[in-house]
């Protein structure tokens, strides 16, 4: 998640996910928005028959 100044918003993305990625005026918002666009992402993917990888889990940051 990192704030967009062209934008002017919050961008949530999901780089296990190419492509997914939702924006709001606040990080909840974007994190909400970014929820219903995985759900949609990964159904659209079932129905193409596209895989679906698996989480590679947190990232973690020293």
């Amino acid at each position: 998640m990192y704030w967009r100044d062209a934008d002017q918003a919050f961008i949530a993305e999901v780089p296990e996910l190419p492509g997914c990625m939702a924006d709001g005026a606040s990080r909840l918002e974007a994190m909400s928005q970014v929820e219903q666009v995985i759900e949609t992402w990964i159904e659209t993917a079932r129905s193409l028959g596209r895989p679906i990888l698996e989480p590679k889990g947190r990232l973690m940051f020293a």
